[in-house]
């Protein structure tokens, strides 16, 4: 894989052959997903919003420095600690901010529990983490943390007998809704006056108490923060293309799914609290183990309520993904084939994505990210948030219309 201001782009040789594995596991092109399902499960899933679900809880992780440190309630650093320091794993396959500069974010194996706690937090740039499994050592056994598209992706490889990828016991991953190519911190840094030749020493995505806020800082002394709920103005302008193709929000091919528990209760209690979804038998097996335990401080959730939590997201990638990657092919450009789609989509959810789809377009201009650099974070922070909220009640009817019985076509294949 290559660096691009676009994310990590896929490099081959001059006249080398693209193996037959690596093009059907390959995100960009899609991965079949009926047929993972499958492959994986037995079965097409319980849920075609969320996947299939062994049980769902809220809650976060009992030691309050492992809380504090992660991205919402800890639980993905706590279960990689667990894992090994249980010896069911050799190394953790996780993603760190910082390397190999302050900028950059890459797959790191991280053997200790001070590695696995140095490389918590969310990442909102794209990081290529399989290309990580050339240098897994011969008969270890690795835990690994994926975005949606990569865990489908080990999946295929896995059930096509993948040597490297068999090496991979766990995978666990967050709720994934949207990425922002590098170019935004860029961009960021120039709108607050930040210099060319004051280069920054450290980022995080999101520091402090939840939900967080992105923290910059640079050689000469100056800290930038923002809260998350204000450096989301970034995604319109910047928000990645596999972002906006993907249909998989729940992140539906992992052992262990993590995501912000957003309602008003958790909300209001502050801290940090997560939805937790297990998928496998030996991941529900590691869970119970460490509620037990008292490591994890985690109640039993209803289906319903933890979807309905992110009902706006999960409409985004499976409706949305959907008529994104139509509009795509119709108009003659490359767009991933996941093997199903949607049984009905209203015309006024069409309407929406016509929208939705025409401030992407727009925001992703030179022009519109050159009038971005001279807004200040302090005004246009407040004033699209105010935007993002007035306009999610606005559509939240059209959005969630049909979701209550959302189902998918599996396509035929020959």
């Amino acid at each position: 894989m290559e660096r691009t201001p676009r994310g990590p782009q896929p490099v081959f040789a001059p006249g080398a052959d693209l193996p037959e594995l690596a093009w059907e596991a390959c995100p960009g092109k899609g991965v079949d997903y009926p047929k993972l399902y499958i492959d994986h499960y037995g079965r097409l899933p319980d849920s075609w919003l969320v996947g299939n679900i062994v049980a769902t809880r809220t809650g976060h992780a009992a030691d309050p420095a492992i809380r504090a440190v992660g991205a919402s309630g800890g639980v993905t650093t706590a279960v990689l600690i667990h894992l090994l320091e249980s010896g069911r794993i050799d190394g953790a396959i996780v993603v760190r901010q910082g390397v190999p500069a302050p900028l950059d974010a890459s797959a790191v194996i991280a053997t200790s529990r001070d590695e696995i706690i140095a490389a918590a937090q969310s990442v909102y740039i794209p990081v290529s983490v399989l290309d990580i499994l050339p240098r897994l050592e011969p008969g270890k056994r690795y835990a690994v943390t994926l975005v949606p598209e990569q865990a489908a992706a080990l999946r295929r490889l896995q059930a096509s007998g993948h040597p490297k990828a068999q090496q991979i016991e766990f995978v666990l991953g967050p709720y994934t809704g949207t990425a922002l190519y590098p170019a935004a911190i860029d961009n960021f840094l120039r709108s607050h006056g930040v210099r060319k030749d004051d280069p920054v020493t450290s980022l995080e995505w999101r520091a402090g108490e939840w939900p967080g806020y992105l923290e910059i800082r640079t050689k000469s002394g100056k800290v930038l923060r923002s809260k998350k709920v204000y450096y989301n103005f970034l995604i319109p302008f910047f928000v990645t293309r596999a972002s906006l193709q993907s249909m998989d929000f729940a992140n539906e091919f992992c052992d262990l799914s993590v995501g912000d528990a957003w309602s008003p209760k958790f909300e209001a209690e502050g801290g940090g609290h997560s939805v937790v979804v297990t998928r496998s038998a030996k991941m529900e097996a590691v869970i119970a183990e460490m509620v037990a335990a008292g490591q994890l401080a985690l109640e039993p959730e209803d289906n319903l309520k933890a979807t309905e939590m992110h009902g706006h997201m999960i409409d985004f990638k499976k409706r949305g993904g959907h008529i994104r990657n139509t509009w795509r092919r119709r108009w003659g450009r490359a767009a991933p084939d996941y093997g199903m789609r949607p049984s009905h989509v209203p015309a006024s959810r069409k309407a929406v994505e016509l929208a939705i789809s025409g401030l992407f377009v727009v925001g992703g201009t030179g022009l519109a990210r050159g009038v971005l650099r001279m807004i200040p974070e302090k005004v246009i922070g407040p004033v699209f948030n105010k935007m993002r909220l007035s306009w999610k009640n606005l559509s939240k009817p059209t959005k969630r219309k049909g979701l209550a019985d959302f189902k998918m076509i599996v396509d035929e294949r020959e």
